[in-house]
C-alpha cells in the first residue's frame, strides 16, 4: 500500500526545481497530479520542515512572491534566497517567467 500524501508529492516535485529557476503554485499542482489545487501547494510549502525542499523557488502565476502577514517575514527571506541564486526582480517585484520558469522534461 502506497502511503504517499499530497504534500509528499508536492515536495518531491519542488525538490526537482533547479537552482536559479522558479515554478508557479499551479505548475507544481499540475505536476503533482493535483490540478486546480494551487492553494494546496501554498499550504504545503508553508509547512515545509525539511531543509532539502527549496520552497523559495515556488511563486505565483504573476511572477511574484505571494506576500502575506501570515508568513511572518518569510516572503522577504524568499526574495533574498532567490536573488542569491541569481534571479533578478523587476522594479515592480516581478520575476520574468519567460526567463526563469522551470520547464521539466516531459
Amino acid at each position: 500500500m502506497n502511503s504517499t500524501t499530497a504534500y509528499d508529492r508536492i515536495y518531491e516535485i519542488v525538490r526537482k526545481i533547479p537552482r536559479g529557476q522558479v515554478a508557479t503554485y499551479g505548475q507544481i499542482a499540475e505536476l503533482s497530479n493535483l490540478a486546480g489545487k494551487a492553494r494546496l501547494v501554498g499550504y504545503a510549502l508553508f509547512r515545509v520542515q525539511n531543509a532539502d525542499v527549496p520552497w523559495q523557488r515556488v511563486i505565483n502565476a504573476k511572477g511574484e512572491i505571494s506576500l502575506s502577514p501570515l508568513r511572518m517575514g518569510t516572503d522577504y527571506l524568499q526574495r533574498s534566497l532567490l536573488e542569491s541564486e541569481g534571479i533578478i526582480f523587476s522594479d515592480t517585484g516581478k520575476i520574468d517567467l519567460r526567463k526563469y520558469q522551470w520547464r521539466p522534461e516531459p
